[in-house]
């Protein structure tokens, strides 16, 4: 898909590139992750990220361009420690526990916004922004999918008894973690978090 500019957008012309792409995009992304697409300008872009509009258009060409190459910085930096996890050498209910409790740590982390970016970003959003709600969609879909993964793993291993619906135990532990993410986002603290976390594991599928 390739992404489209903003109709209110145009193409600047500037000098070359003369800043830090990576600590722009980072800069970007903790905007993004605070205030949604929607919810941020490009005038607050351009301030955070320090650059000046025509070398944010040579750069990025739009917003909605940048969006996408911070949504692939989010899913590389602050969301690497959830495949980290379900690739741990471990027993399959040990291993979602500790995701859970990780994500009851992540959301509350006091170095970034809380929650997740990709959990609560452009469930709503303006009928122009579709290609956004969609691309988050998929990441979110994608996240399920690993986790289905690694339970199918886990049934093989005779982790899981047989018969356990994994498409089903994948969308409820997403659900979970979606909604942690939301509580993160009202001001729950990691201790509350870690609680809901717990709770969520009864849900666990005796063998």
């Amino acid at each position: 898909m390739t992404p489209q500019k903003d109709p209110s957008e145009r193409r600047g012309r500037g000098r070359p590139q003369s800043f830090d792409r990576k600590e722009a995009l980072c800069a970007a992304m903790r905007l993004f992750w605070d205030r949604g697409y929607e919810g941020t300008s490009f005038d607050d872009l351009i301030a955070v990220m320090k650059i000046s509009a025509s070398s944010f258009y040579n750069a990025f060409e739009s917003k909605e361009a940048l969006y996408h190459e911070v949504i692939e910085i989010y899913m590389s930096v602050a969301g690497g420690w959830f495949l980290d996890i379900l690739g741990e050498d471990a027993d399959t209910r040990t291993v979602f526990q500790d995701l859970t409790i990780a994500a009851a740590v992540e959301f509350t982390r006091p170095d970034h916004p809380t929650g997740c970016m990709i959990s609560v970003a452009a469930t709503q959003c303006s009928p122009n922004q579709h290609r956004l709600r969609d691309l988050l969609a998929r990441q979110r879909k994608q996240a399920e999918g690993a986790m289905a993964a690694r339970l199918q793993e886990g049934l093989e291993r005779g982790d899981l008894p047989t018969g356990a619906d994994i498409n089903a135990l994948a969308a409820f532990y997403g659900s979970l973690l979606r909604g942690m993410a939301v509580q993160a986002r009202d001001g729950a603290s990691q201790e509350r978090l870690k609680e809901i976390a717990l709770i969520g594991m009864n849900a666990w599928p005796q063998t």
